[in-house]
């Protein structure tokens, strides 16, 4: 950006900040491209987002508002108004710098599904009005113990459809055999009843019918079934002896902690189910605004699509903000999550608070020292590896990758590690486009001669290693280029592999030495590492360059269909698929009369068929 450029984005932005109004809302920061990089809320717009290019900020912020070119705004009504179209923003852009569950993970529910015969299952697809739902539960592995004692508990359908006989489950008991027998649907009610009543917290009701009726049984002699009732109890006892806390109600609820270090957020959530902790979860971020308002986000979009919601949920108060702004808080998450949320000041909810805060802050602390160790291992095998080559440190390694299938669709790949590390945006493509059939050393001379005339023409950074996917024959191919036509002399290294395809040992020079490097060493694994991503970036290439291929030779086989049609087919279908599937009516915006789409349908479909 020239000097008056960034002048004009200094006067456009302060204009607008001259014109934010004081009242509550959400703003939108855009980059040079018009993208929605952050998405925040305020109290007041106009003291929030003016402190962004006021007073001093870390380096990670400093980051964000140097992306920043211009912003919007929108005012709401309230608080509570602000924070809920802050969760539906961030949903709708996904901004690069916000707070969001990047893995969009969705938790398991148990279902009860609203069919004439129910069953239960394990889902984590929520569909309104389409069954009773119960959860979330913290793990899937939580989820399907529980439904598994519910099996053993509750004879419903377990087939998904229903088959022509009984099977196995309805000889143990575990099923009312729909497929078989005619079942009252008063009795489905009835046990729709009881499993609802031992998710919502009755166990312990179940658990003291279940020794009423043991005792029955054996009272009556009937021992295998006393049996029968004993181990459902024991699976009672066994799935709730896990729990790890517990507090003197059977409430559920979900309770919040958090810590920030280093422009780092950990949010900790501990689950009480039933008045008892089963679990805790992690969820670890860079964050980029106010700490806590970023955690209160984090808040609204982990709760933004649960349907099964706890009674109770318990968060950290922030001790700068006053009793009027912490209770402002509160009840707008109250009034728009409809549950009770709790900022305690004392007692055994504040304990577990601070519990969740403390193992918060752990779990940053690992993360840091994990980073710190990996960082020195990697450094040190920088330094190593020179030794073994008799180089100074390799700072800055290329590797390179050929990939074919017997000669066809060759390509190449090339990784940049700098400091042991992977610089993604350096990473390069090549289509092999001199050599013909499978010819290794010659599709690596052509690469290699691409690569670095580039880097002389452009004075880009030279490696300090290369690495070449193979032994003698690639090492050799790769030096020729560099010292005999460009006059290069850098050290050139091939990873040969084993029969199991893994990195077996280094050769270097001309002609190539192995280096006997010890395979539990770091620098054998910053290596293996290095050898596996080329590997995996040059396979990647291949696989779509192929896929290409083949879309465009299936459609250039078709009379009357060229390049150019071709490309305006794709762009306007976006597959193969959906240009088999599609009506003679769906061609007319491309210009394509009956007769032409006909063909380009028959033909399309008749080489589905051949393969298949």
């Amino acid at each position: 950006m020239s000097e008056i450029e960034r002048q004009k984005k200094i006067e456009k932005i302060k204009h607008k900040l001259s014109l934010l109004p004081d009242q509550p809302g959400c703003y939108l920061m855009k980059n040079e491209n018009g993208d929605i990089i952050y998405v925040g809320k305020a109290k007041v717009l106009k003291n929030r987002v003016r402190s962004y290019f006021t007073g001093s900020h870390d380096a990670k912020t400093q980051k964000l508002v140097s992306l920043i070119e211009d912003f919007e705004y929108i005012v709401t009504s309230s608080n509570k108004e602000a924070l809920i179209l802050e969760c539906n923003l961030i949903k709708e852009h996904h901004p690069r710098y916000n707070v969001i569950l990047k893995d969009d993970k969705t938790y398991p529910y148990i279902k009860i599904t609203n069919d004439t015969h129910p069953r239960l299952e394990v889902t984590r697809k929520v569909i309104k009005n389409n069954g009773k739902y119960f959860g979330p539960y913290p793990s899937a592995f939580a989820a399907q113990q529980t439904k598994k004692l519910l099996d053993r508990l509750y004879p419903l359908r377990k087939c998904k459809t229903i088959p022509d006989k009984v099977c196995l489950y309805y000889h143990l008991g575990q099923c009312v055999a729909p497929c078989e027998y005619e079942v009252d649907q008063k009795q489905y009610e009835e046990m729709v009843q009881e499993i609802t009543k031992f998710l919502n917290g009755g166990h312990e009701q179940i658990k003291v019918e279940l020794i009423k009726q043991m005792h029955d049984a054996a009272e009556q002699l009937q021992f295998e079934k006393a049996k029968e009732f004993r181990d459902q109890i024991k699976h009672i006892e066994v799935l709730m002896e896990q729990q790890k806390i517990t507090m003197k109600d059977n409430i559920d609820r979900d309770i919040f902690g958090f810590a920030v270090d280093k422009g780092w957020m950990c949010v900790q959530i501990l689950y009480v189910r039933q008045g008892k902790m089963i679990e805790r979860h992690a969820s670890r971020f860079p964050y980029y605004g106010e700490a806590y308002e970023d955690f209160i986000s984090f808040i609204t979009q982990y709760y933004s699509e649960n349907p099964a919601l706890p009674k109770e949920i318990v968060l950290p108060s922030h001790d700068d903000k006053d009793a009027e702004e912490k209770d402002s808080i509160k009840e707008d998450l109250q009034s728009w999550l409809k549950v009770k949320v709790h900022l305690p000041k004392r007692g055994l909810k504040k304990q577990a608070v601070l519990m969740a805060n403390d193992n918060a802050k752990i779990a940053l602390e690992e993360k840091f020292k994990l980073i710190e160790r990996d960082e020195e291992r990697t450094i040190k095998a920088v330094e190593n590896l020179g030794k073994w080559l008799g180089t100074e440190p390799v700072h800055r390694i290329e590797a390179f990758d050929n990939s074919n299938i017997q000669g066809a669709n060759p390509v190449s790949a090339m990784v940049v590690f700098v400091d042991g590390k992977p610089e993604r945006k350096e990473y390069r493509k090549y289509k092999i486009k001199t050599v013909k059939g499978p010819d290794d050393y010659g599709s690596m001379r052509e690469v290699v001669r691409r690569r670095y005339e580039r880097v002389l023409k452009e004075n880009l950074p030279l490696p300090d290693l290369i690495i070449v996917d193979g032994g003698k024959g690639q090492i050799s191919a790769a030096i020729e280029i560099l010292e005999d036509e460009l006059g290069l002399f850098i050290p050139v290294c091939g990873l040969v592999k084993d029969e199991k395809h893994k990195t077996a040992q280094l050769m270097v020079g001309n002609p190539p030495e192995v280096i006997p490097i010890p395979r539990d060493q770091q620098e054998f694994y910053l290596l293996q590492r290095i050898q596996e991503e080329v590997h995996r970036f040059a396979i990647t290439f291949h696989r779509q360059s192929r896929s290409k291929s083949m879309v465009a030779s299936q459609l250039d086989s078709i009379p009357g269909v060229g390049e150019k049609r071709r490309k305006k087919l794709l762009k306007h279908f976006g597959s193969l698929k959906k240009i088999r599937e599609a009506s003679i009516e769906d061609f007319k915006p491309l210009g394509i009369g009956d007769k032409l789409a006909g063909e380009i349908m028959t033909s399309l479909r008749e080489d589905q068929n051949n393969s298949s």
